[in-house]
């Protein structure tokens, strides 16, 4: 069997095609930049960009299951949500023009109230995959922990880098953090789950976690006690700011994964889980751990105090007329 992986250079992809390539499996890497390193065995390395139909058939081909793990967050045209529609839409013809056989996308989880743009944009692309001709599974997950997934490196950084959190309401919002090596299990599953059509399902991690507990968790396995100070009025936006300097997490994207904390992202349930015959999963603190220990230690942030003050002036101020 062949596999495409749509957006080989994340952290997931990359994972992804390491892990199918582990199984003997044929794997096609595509992203729009060629990678400097030299392919694995079994590898083949492919240019394509989805915002350009022309250049999909030749990655497309040949391929029975394709693993759609992009997204335009950060993109220079700041419309991300269109440019997302977009692509999901010439994929989903492209895959069928092709023949390939089921498409395995990894969204996100549906909040219980209004959803962030980011959030919006990612359960739409995953109505426009399985709406195509070609069965698609949806895997939702909400942050997943590992080294290189951004929503990781912001509670890592805010955890061992700020000498004291401010903690906003926005804080207090739940979800189910799920590992990287449980995803990457999840997504090579995918392309065997027995399926009429096209469906979607929760990847849930096994503890329902608050973001406040998830940055004490981490900050305990740095030995570090992190003072919390309660700031009920410090909205998503405003305490987005905190990333500028505090993470060296990419702040576009960054920013948009705040902004979805505002409601809880609790799933539906985990049957995910007991269909693909893995129910063990491991705990927030295990993968947090294991996380660390495979990524190099964020720089020691300087003068984070003051430089926090003068942003948070800076925006309190009345703009020009």
């Amino acid at each position: 069997m062949t596999a495409l992986v749509l957006g080989a250079s994340g952290f997931v992809g990359g994972a992804l095609v390491d892990a199918l390539a582990g199984e003997g499996e044929t794997v096609r890497a595509a992203s729009r930049r060629l990678p400097t390193k030299a392919p694995a065995p079994g590898v083949e390395f492919v240019t394509c960009d989805l915002s350009k139909p022309e250049t999909l058939p030749r990655a497309l081909r040949g391929a029975e299951t394709v693993y759609y793990l992009v997204h335009s967050m950060g993109a220079p045209t700041g419309d991300f949500r269109r440019l997302e529609r977009e692509s999901a839409e010439n994929l989903a013809d492209a895959a069928d023009a092709a023949g390939c056989r089921r498409i395995v996308y990894l969204g996100g989880v549906a909040p219980r109230g209004a959803p962030s743009k980011h959030l919006a944009s990612r359960l739409a692309v995953g109505e426009i995959l399985r709406s195509g001709p070609v069965p698609a599974v949806e895997l939702r997950a909400a942050m997943i922990i590992g080294n290189g997934s951004v929503s990781w490196k912001i509670v890592r950084d805010l955890a061992v880098r700020l000498p004291v959190m401010l903690l906003p309401k926005w804080l207090e919002s739940r979800s189910c953090p799920v590992a990287l090596r449980d995803v990457i299990r999840a997504l090579v599953e995918a392309r065997r789950v027995p399926l009429e059509g096209s469906e979607w399902f929760d990847l849930p991690g096994p503890e329902v976690l608050s973001a406040r507990e998830m940055l004490a968790q981490v900050g305990a396995l740095r030995g570090r006690k992190v003072p919390m100070v309660r700031v009920p009025v410090l909205t998503p936006r405003l305490s987005s700011l905190w990333l500028k300097f505090v993470t060296g997490a990419d702040y576009a994207i960054a920013r948009e994964l705040v902004l979805g904390l505002e409601e809880d992202l609790l799933p539906d349930d985990a049957r995910y889980w007991d269909l693909i015959g893995h129910p063990k999963l491991m705990t927030f603190a295990a993968a947090a751990k294991e996380a660390l220990a495979t990524e190099a230690p964020p720089p020691a942030a300087a003068r984070i105090e003051e430089r926090l003050v003068e942003e948070l002036g800076k925006a309190d101020k009345p703009s020009r007329p």
